[in-house]
């Protein structure tokens, strides 16, 4: 009798779902929305790892490391999501942002497999972005074995990077080369083997939590709002204006005032709405505090006391 071959489970075919193509739609929809809510579920005993990913990525970008996304196939184009959002979402320097993805920016428009089995244009990339000691790479595979991903983690880790990999089989290769490993056992897919599914759901909620959390971490978040977006646009500045007149205790003309005099930057608007005379002084009030509003506010309500 033939040994029974063991998949990895983002690639075993529950029998749940047999005769999927016969449900009805509701049927259908509703196995889906099963799979999305065990996929979010998955990500909960994850998150004391996420934790210590996100004190290895405030370190680096602390620091005036990097955080280099590496990544191929559905966890690029995740990845590719995140890594957009954090310059405009918390004033992170785009310099600071490296994206690495098998295939390239050309994913974006033509989405293949190819390049993700070949380590050695893992290796190639993680080179050619001088990947080193000051930087945090954090690598995403839904079966962890990528070998693009998997080869690019093992030599950011050769060569002093922090690492941190997220993957969706708790025996994944990526772990391997990872100071943390983030296991999302999210299960057998629906469409078995469509990744883009529940494990997809599941690295898209740990990378949204991961990195918002480091945005608060580096103190770019002040109570619940956005003190570090970048108002770029007119419902970015509404939103700004109010993120000042809440935090500054000031009403909505004063609050724009003080956000045209910062040239549009966030923190130093709240700080002179609340009474920092200069652009040049709220600076270096935000300087003494490494940024984080809560204690710059505190000094200047000492100094009133």
């Amino acid at each position: 009798m033939a040994t029974p071959v063991l998949l990895p489970t983002t690639e075993t075919a529950d029998d749940r779902y047999l005769g999927l193509d016969t449900w009805s739609d509701a049927a259908v929809l509703e196995a889906f929305l099963e799979g999305q809510r065990r996929a979010i579920e998955s990500v909960a005993p994850a998150i004391p790892n996420l934790s210590r990913a996100a004190e290895l990525i405030v370190g680096a970008l602390s620091g005036g490391g990097r955080l280099v996304y590496l990544a191929g196939g559905t966890p690029a184009l995740i990845s590719l999501g995140d890594a957009l959002e954090l310059p405009q979402t918390f004033g992170i320097s785009r310099d600071q942002i490296v994206l690495l993805l098998a295939g390239g920016h050309a994913i974006t428009h033509n989405l293949t497999g190819v390049d993700e089995d070949k380590p050695e244009l893992g290796e190639q990339d993680v080179r050619n972005a001088a990947v080193g000691p000051a930087d945090c790479v954090l690598a995403t595979s839904a079966s962890g074995s990528t070998p693009y991903t998997v080869a690019g983690l093992a030599l950011a880790h050769k060569l002093g990077a922090r690492t941190v990999a997220i993957a969706s089989n708790r025996d994944a290769p990526l772990y391997q080369h990872a100071d943390v490993a983030v296991f999302l056992d999210a299960g057998p897919e629906v469409l078995s083997g469509s990744t883009r599914m529940g494990a997809g759901t599941a690295q898209k909620a740990a990378l949204n939590m991961l990195s918002t959390l480091v945005g608060i971490r580096l103190g770019h978040v002040h109570d619940n709002y956005m003190v570090n977006v970048l108002a770029d646009n007119t419902k970015l500045k509404k939103r700004a204006t109010r993120i000042i007149a809440t935090t500054a205790g000031v009403d909505i003309p004063a609050a724009e005032k003080a956000l045209q005099a910062a040239g549009g930057e966030v923190k130093p608007g709240i700080l002179m709405a609340a009474g920092v005379p200069t652009l040049e002084a709220a600076k270096g009030v935000l300087e003494r505090h490494k940024g984080f509003i809560r204690s710059a506010l505190a000094e200047m309500s000492d100094r009133t006391a």
